[in-house]
């Protein structure tokens, strides 16, 4: 108990320090983006939210490599009986969760930097007692394929988490258990993995994990609004946490005790200081090219299979571009952060209720459209036909006979009555084709906040179309 409360002192210091730099942080409002696409952000936004019925989310965006837009969308705080809502602004900070997994993993790549440990080394040799910690390697609880057990793979905030719990203390109940797997054969994410890794920060820095993040990332990025969730709830001026109940009423959600979420999903913040540490990101200004390359790169199983995951960070391909990216979610929170690596594009959506995937609808929507990925010559056709029919026209001279056929008066009624009324689609792309039948077929997937529609071509040599069928997606 003595050990925890000299901790929560660090902890609480090192809030009151960053709280001093938050009191002189200038307003945190930007835009400079092109108002086309800033328009186009807002509708996705704002669509988004009104369809999932999440109370807010704050939004920022870079572009070119440089943060160009934020802006809060709905409400940090609803209104109650006698207390009206309170909009959210750009300067509200919201709970990250899980992508605090990227600070940490930028930590121990720091660490190497300074030739303190290397991401090879075994785990036992900074924190003794693990199982099999001669063994598992840092860089195999960084790539979640170490095989120890997640302390906390629930969606929602157990009554035993709402007391306090210290790092050593989750290490000691899940990090001693047989391992789920032999470490480097598959891959499961868990959060016990991140809990070492910043007990391996503190042990080889000799410094409070908190410290050490705020000396060597935080400060030097200029990231002001920082905030130690963990230590912490956020205070009334940033956005309030929420929940439900099956589908009942929005609630406000409980907090998690002291030292639950440690290196696995402390940190707090505005999204414009997430997109400075994203602008890191495409800069490669924080680290040595190796570490950002170690962090980047998809670590492969002992058969040779891929994880999509690399340091902390998902490896993804989006449209044929690379996109380093994570989700998050703690108790009231989930957030998005989405890195196009190669197009100097990111987009940052934090939201404060949990359990929704409302920041990941956002942010995979606007990063093509940041990223300025241009439309296929098909996808821009299939659209311009989808518009027309939603006015009750077609241009014939694009179809085959047999399409010709079926696009009767009845075809042609039912496309209108059923379509207008959905109005402009989110995003329109192409997600698969092959040649059948002498013919190029297509699949499209159209995106609307509330439904997902998928959209199939035949295609002749010629160019001419033999199918264009409309479908939910189940």
């Amino acid at each position: 108990m003595q050990a925890q409360l000299c901790i929560l002192r660090n902890y609480v210091a090192a809030l009151m320090l960053l709280a001093g730099a938050v009191s002189c942080a200038s307003a945190q409002a930007v835009d400079t983006i092109d108002p086309g696409l800033r328009d186009r952000v807002d509708r996705m936004a704002a669509q988004v939210l009104e369809a999932t019925g999440v109370p807010s989310a704050s939004v920022a965006v870079v572009e070119h490599g440089r943060l160009v837009y934020t802006r809060a969308y709905g409400d940090a705080r609803i209104a109650t009986a006698g207390t009206p809502a309170v909009p959210a602004t750009p300067e509200m900070r919201y709970a990250i969760g899980s992508i605090s997994k990227q600070f940490t993993a930028a930590a121990i790549l720091l660490l190497q930097e300074q030739g303190k440990l290397s991401l090879d080394d075994a785990v036992g040799k900074y924190i003794p007692g693990l199982t099999r910690g001669d063994e598992v390697t840092i860089r195999e609880v960084l790539s979640h394929t170490s095989g120890y057990q997640d302390y906390w793979p629930e969606d929602y905030v157990m009554t035993t988490m709402m007391g306090a719990e210290t790092a050593q203390e989750i290490l000691d109940t899940w990090a001693k258990k047989p391992l789920d797997f032999e470490p480097g054969t598959q891959w499961q994410y868990s959060n016990t993995n991140f809990v070492i890794a910043g007990r391996i920060v503190e042990a080889v820095s000799g410094e409070n994990y908190w410290n050490f993040l705020s000396e060597h990332i935080f400060r030097p990025l200029g990231m002001k609004s920082v905030w130690n969730f963990d230590a912490a709830k956020l205070t009334a001026t940033d956005a309030t946490p929420y929940y439900r109940h099956a589908l009942g009423p929005l609630r406000v959600a409980p907090k998690e005790g002291f030292g639950w979420m440690f290196a696995a999903g402390e940190l707090a913040m505005t999204a414009h200081d997430l997109a400075l540490w994203d602008e890191s990101l495409l800069a490669r200004s924080l680290l040595k090219p190796e570490s950002y390359r170690d962090m980047f790169t998809e670590v492969k199983l002992k058969n040779g299979q891929g994880t999509h995951y690399g340091l902390g960070v998902d490896v993804q391909e989006r449209n044929g571009h690379r996109s380093i990216e994570h989700t998050g979610e703690v108790s009231g929170f989930v957030s998005c952060n989405e890195v196009l690596i190669d197009d100097g594009a990111a987009v940052v959506v934090l939201t404060n209720q949990d359990a929704v995937s409302a920041a990941s609808t956002i942010a995979n929507l606007a990063a093509p459209l940041v990223a300025g990925y241009p439309q296929s010559a098909a996808e821009q056709q299939a659209l311009d036909i989808y518009h027309g029919l939603q006015q009750g026209q077609i241009d014939r001279s694009l179809l085959a006979p047999n399409l010709n056929s079926y696009f009767t008066p009845e075809a042609m009624a039912d496309f209108q009555s059923s379509l207008a009324p959905l109005g402009e689609p989110l995003s329109l792309r192409q997600t698969s084709t092959e040649l059948r039948g002498g013919m190029t077929y297509r699949e499209f997937e159209m995106v609307y906040p509330d439904r997902r529609l998928q959209l199939t071509t035949y295609t002749y040599p010629d160019g001419k179309l033999e199918q264009y069928l409309i479908a939910p997606v189940e």
